[in-house]
């Protein structure tokens, strides 16, 4: 049973935040680093400004939906008079890990370490969200029979709407690329590190792989990922490292060997570095999937 403190719900063996939504009318939340353990959905429904998210900076219009996972730090960076409404869940409560067959928002929504973080809201969409969140509002002050079950319904229409919408916009991002040689080259770059990145960890791996310069390929790869390189490689890495220590019960060491690192302390100061939390207070503050289905 979830106790219950506003639109807040806690987890009560453990303290930990279960799921929350509220509004706001500036950016007092958001204006210093967040690196939250739990996922962060950050509906902005007016005003403009500009993001800091993971290494990278983004401008803003209104209707523009944030989405974060767990340790992914963002902060927004002058803007007073932004207004919205924040979800905050838990993967205690709601892992998108563990029913990506259901909602398929990892690696489109969460998780993508290739497109910004973020998806422009049209207007059916904005008044899909606004039924959500009012409904939501409504059953946290109301609980009744089946209260979690009810909120993990509206929640999944939230990120599946959300992630069909991205799907498109990607897609219309990448038409307008095809013109030039560059997507060719991006399009492997990606292939590449999917099928890569737990043996080859360098910038220059992936040069030799594409015949460039690491140069060459590190100027394309920030004109389009507005990241470096060598920033790409690790969030892939980190972001497969974070899904193991959630998913199974494999220790540290294992986790390292399996991503190409035969010394477990040198990949512990790596994951640390990237994800701003060792990987056993991960584990620990995120939790652990025990249940597989």
């Amino acid at each position: 049973m979830l106790s219950q403190s506003n639109h807040t719900l806690v987890n009560p063996q453990n303290g930990n935040l279960a799921f929350k939504i509220f509004s706001f009318d500036n950016d007092n939340c958001f204006d210093h680093i967040q690196r939250n353990n739990y996922f962060s959905l950050i509906w902005i429904k007016e005003g403009q400004g500009k993001i800091k998210a993971d290494f990278s900076e983004y401008d803003f219009i209104e209707n523009t939906l944030f989405a974060f996972a767990p340790y992914q730090p963002f902060m927004f960076m002058d803007n007073p008079n932004i207004k919205g409404v924040a979800i905050y869940f838990h993967p205690e409560f709601f892992c998108i890990h563990k029913h990506q067959d259901e909602i398929a928002c990892n690696g489109i929504l969460y998780n993508n370490i290739y497109q910004p973080p973020y998806v422009i809201i049209d207007e059916d969409s904005s008044a899909t969200f606004t039924m959500i969140t009012d409904q939501i509002k409504n059953e946290i002050e109301k609980p009744a029979l089946a209260q979690y079950e009810l909120l993990v319904s509206f929640l999944k229409i939230f990120l599946i709407t959300a992630t069909r919408l991205k799907v498109i916009q990607q897609t219309q991002i990448e038409d307008k690329l095809t013109t030039s040689k560059e997507p060719f080259i991006l399009q492997n770059l990606k292939n590449y590190i999917e099928s890569h990145f737990k043996n080859k960890h360098s910038a220059s791996d992936y040069a030799n792989l594409l015949n460039m310069t690491p140069k060459a390929l590190g100027k394309i790869t920030k004109t389009h990922f507005n990241k470096t390189l060598t920033d790409l490689i690790a969030e892939r890495i980190v972001i497969e490292a974070k899904r193991e220590l959630y998913l199974t019960n494999k220790s540290v060491k294992e986790i390292a060997y399996e991503l190409g690192y035969d010394d477990e302390h040198y990949f512990s100061r790596f994951f640390k570095n990237n994800a701003e939390v060792s990987p056993q207070m991960y584990r620990e503050t995120v939790g652990f999937a025990r249940v597989m289905s």
